[in-house]
């Protein structure tokens, strides 16, 4: 097959290893810079172009789009779509999953484990919102941060209205969630590849941090997953509408609850964690399904 990697960084750990291991089948892969692409958008005969060249002849791309550049990368990867090459993961997934009020609505409607969560503009109505999220301590996390960042935990309710104040100050928008102590700061990440877990691994955050981020100074470990947790999961997946994600789940008291869906999740922590080739699954998934014209959007949504 020749594949093409939609990337900034060609030089990321996880970015390398999805290289290695498609040309460890015999596969050709490109990567490209995702910013640098851009479209010809004509009817019936539409393009994407690099450095002066049509891109074409991909039997299948790998979107690594991160969080700072979600609605160009999207557009590039729509355009993929409407080409008719397959994506391990397609543009409206990737669009749930970033916009976290949107993927804890889709989760919530399927019925899946969440923590209590509120979401409001007008800063009035902020004694409600926190009773909502059952009271102090409560978790407050910007809707577009990414790896812990502008996720703060307010323990008392004059610094909860404070920080929620400043944010709404800032013109950002804020989820409230309730605090779920007995994690303990830790949280579980999986990796689902085709609707089969293929490695998890349990996150602990540094000593004095509630976030168990591995860019925070976490550690991680393998662990084994309940069947619910692992059924958990792979619904998130699904429900989300993707191939391959990260899903992180916390413990609680009734049962995993999931925190957030990731549509390009990072390999190094894991693989190093568990000895798990999950670069491997995802070539092998790419291999098994990717079939020209095989878009279930063509672009659409």
């Amino acid at each position: 097959m020749k594949m093409l990697m939609l990337a900034r960084n060609p030089n990321l750990y996880s970015h390398k290893r999805l290289v290695e291991a498609a040309e460890a089948r015999g596969h050709e892969i490109d990567i490209y810079d995702t910013l640098k692409m851009y479209m010809n958008i004509t009817s019936h005969r539409p393009e994407v172009r690099y450095q002066g060249r049509i891109l074409t002849g991909y039997d299948a791309i790998i979107p690594r789009i991160g969080a700072s550049i979600t609605n160009y990368g999207m557009a590039v990867v729509r355009q993929f779509e409407m080409m008719g090459v397959w994506g391990v993961n397609e543009s409206v997934a990737i669009g749930r999953s970033r916009d976290k009020l949107r993927s804890l609505q889709l989760l919530s409607r399927a019925g899946l484990g969440l923590p209590v969560t509120a979401f409001a503009h007008d800063t009035s109505m902020t004694d409600d919102v926190l009773d909502i999220a059952g009271g102090e301590p409560v978790v407050i996390k910007l809707l577009e941060g990414t790896q812990g960042v502008g996720v703060v935990l307010a323990e008392t309710r004059r610094s909860a209205k404070s920080v929620i104040e400043a944010f709404r100050g800032a013109k950002v928008n804020i989820l409230v969630q309730e605090f779920i102590k007995e994690a303990g700061g830790a949280d579980i990440r999986t990796i689902v590849v085709g609707g089969k877990v293929v490695a998890a691994m349990k996150r602990q955050g540094a000593e004095g941090d509630f976030r168990s981020n591995l860019h925070r100074g976490g550690s991680a470990s393998k662990i084994k997953l309940t069947p619910e947790e692992r059924s958990t999961a792979v619904r998130a997946a699904k429900v989300m509408g993707l191939n391959v994600a990260g899903v992180d789940l916390l413990r609680g008291n009734h049962g995993p609850l999931i925190m957030e869906v990731n549509s390009s999740p990072g390999l190094e922590g894991i693989e190093n964690a568990t000895g798990v080739d999950v670069a491997d699954k995802i070539i092998d998934f790419m291999e098994k399904n990717a079939v020209m014209g095989k878009t279930k959007t063509r672009g659409t949504g």
